[in-house]
């Protein structure tokens, strides 16, 4: 008994200690994040004539970013991480082009991270860049560590690309890894249940196999030949280069110097960093001994600008980013979505709807509350569908009742499949756990799915085969369903639907090929289409959902933010797999998800 009560206390005592070392974490952060959002909010910038906007792409690019501090905050240091929104990207470019006292942009480029593969991203700040030149002002472009394919790719939009003499540029090509756990679940006595439709409704593949399939290697190579294809026109279009000598140089796989590619007309030339900051100051018109004057985008975003009325119509950009499921935050979308298009759809003064989509998709039934309201909107009003990096499954799903939907070539789209997930660890509780499990029931299946509070969701016995007949109807249904409603929207057959869909993952390039988005757009030509629709020509933009105060949001979420941010600082790279298994893992019900998170190289 005094063993008992030792114990007792000590764990109390542990608990107890836990409990204030993770209070005082939060009220650290809370008072950092305060100051944060005051010094920020209060330190004004200005621009100066011959000023140069100095872009750099090393944090990741979500659409809109959240204006929440925590979500940008670096656990171990207390510092802020700023993110800056594609959105707040092309508009500042915009701007930049139009300000007298921004004589170019540098491009301080090394690696541009951003979701699935980021290259729907890089499209979009491309054309963003390529107008910008317009204005007849400088884009140069320099790396003194390098550019992976993926920054070269946008470096290639500027005036001039330079590099560090000593920093070569590796072409592989591009490739998709995916992990399997078939065996690493036989190990461990834990065997999956998997009802889904469509042979390409692969993203249930790494519990069941422990290699790809025929059909999701074939989807895969074809989609990776589509991206890698854009990618080297793009090079090949903006610096004169051969396609061919391209994929030579990519195939030869050769480690050549920088001084190398200079002389493949790949870079203009070979400079040190000092050397760069030279001539950009000769781009200004300067003497090298004048300091030059260098404002970083978010810095720019801070500058006093000219405030421009353009009456009271408004199109209403709202944002669908992240995993479909049963909650909203600034990286997930949940039901309340479609009370954010209902309100948008009863607004007078909003007169045009685009929605931007950038999701892989999650839960069927949030989709499906979703679909009804565009559809609805779309009834009222011209709705627009943008498409980002991926609008896939339950992404398409709620775009497929949109007038117009707008992809990007390198968009990850289609994949119009529903799959149901359940995991039977029978062997693992009883043989490797010890422990058993006895039930009571009222009726017959009353322990379906039922099992034990483990990390992911495990049902103490297999389905029966009634069950899985069950189960397999009503995947089947929510597929049909799922038809239907691209059939309505698309203005196509079901049948014509199903040849097509089969949870096959398509390009948007070659969606548009077969009919399932209708222009190759980004973000800026689905608002344009937007207004021509509503016959605008002066308007206001209106970003939706309307965030919460970042102040509440740090009060309301502040444990489970401070617990992801450990997560995320000590999983590094590894965090993004971690985060969509655990989000797959726990979807109820039909899934309507891409097959997995892909990152190119």
């Amino acid at each position: 008994m005094k063993s008992f009560l030792k114990y007792l206390l000590a764990t109390v005592i542990g608990v107890f200690i836990v409990n204030i070392f993770m209070l005082i974490i939060c009220m650290v952060m809370f008072i950092s994040s305060v100051s944060l959002i005051s010094f920020a909010g209060s330190k004004s910038v200005t621009v100066t004539d011959n000023s140069i906007l100095k872009l750099s792409f090393s944090d990741p690019i979500p659409d809109r970013a959240s204006d929440n501090p925590l979500e940008n905050l670096n656990i171990m240091s207390l510092s802020m991480n700023k993110q800056t929104g594609l959105n707040k990207i092309l508009k500042y470019i915009e701007q930049a082009g139009k300000d007298d006292r921004i004589k170019g942009i540098y491009l301080d480029l090394t690696e541009i991270k951003s979701n699935f593969g980021a290259l729907a991203t890089i499209d979009e700040i491309r054309d963003a860049l390529l107008k910008f030149k317009e204005s007849g002002k400088f884009i140069y472009s320099y790396s003194n560590l390098g550019y992976d394919q993926k920054s070269y790719y946008l470096a290639t939009v500027a005036d001039s690309i330079f590099v560090n003499p000593e920093t070569p540029l590796l072409l592989t090509g591009m490739s998709a890894n995916v992990s399997f756990y078939k065996d690493l679940l036989k190990k461990i006595g834990v065997e999956p249940e998997v009802i889904r439709v469509g042979k390409f409704k692969s993203a249930v593949e790494p519990f069941l196999q422990d290699h790809m399939s025929d059909a999701n290697r074939e989807q895969v190579q074809t989609y990776l030949n589509s991206l890698w294809g854009n990618i080297i026109k793009g090079i090949s279009e903006n610096r004169d280069i051969p396609v061919e000598k391209i994929t030579r140089l990519t195939n030869e796989f050769q480690v050549y110097p920088a001084g190398e590619f200079v002389k493949e007309g790949f870079f203009d030339g070979t400079l040190y960093e000092y050397e760069m900051l030279r001539k950009l100051n000769a781009a200004c018109g300067i003497p090298d001994s004048t300091q030059l004057s260098m404002i970083t985008l978010d810095k720019y975003q801070r500058a006093v600008l000219p405030t421009i009325n353009l009456g009271k119509d408004k199109i209403a950009v709202i944002y669908a980013q992240g995993d479909i499921g049963f909650q909203q935050s600034a990286t997930s979308i949940g039901p309340e979505l479609a009370q954010t298009i209902h309100k948008a759809r009863e607004d007078k003064n909003i007169k045009a709807i685009v929605l931007r989509v950038n999701s892989p998709g999650g839960s069927a039934l949030t989709s499906d509350i979703i679909w009804k309201e565009v559809q609805l909107a779309a009834q009222e009003k011209p709705l627009i569908a943008s498409m980002g990096n991926v609008a896939a499954s339950g992404g398409y799903y709620i775009s497929c009742a949109a007038d117009t939907i707008v992809a990007d070539p390198t968009t990850l789209t289609g994949s119009i499949g529903i799959f149901g997930l359940l995991f039977s660890g029978e062997k693992l509780i009883k043989d490797k756990l010890g422990i058993n499990s006895d039930v009571v029931k009222t009726n017959d299946h009353s322990d379906f799915g039922g099992g034990y509070p483990l990390p992911i969701p495990i049902s103490d016995r297999p389905m029966t085969a009634y069950e899985r007949n069950v189960m397999q109807n009503y995947i089947n249904r929510g597929y049909d369903t799922f038809l239907d409603r691209v059939s309505q929207g698309r203005h196509m057959t079901k049948e014509e639907v199903n040849e097509i869909a089969q949870g096959r993952v398509w390009t948007g390039e070659d969606a548009l090929k077969i009919g399932l988005v209708d222009v190759l757009g980004g973000l800026n030509d689905a608002i344009q289409i937007a207004a021509a629709k509503a016959g605008l020509t002066e308007y206001q933009i209106t970003e939706l959902p309307t965030e919460r105060n970042p102040l509440e949001d740090i009060l309301s979420n502040l444990t489970e933010t401070v617990k992801a941010k450990i997560v995320k600082e000590e999983l590094g790279d590894f965090y993004d797999i971690y985060r969509s298994q655990k989000e797959l893992l726990k979807i109820n019900g039909m899934v309507a998800r891409i097959p997995y998170d892909l990152s190119f190289n």
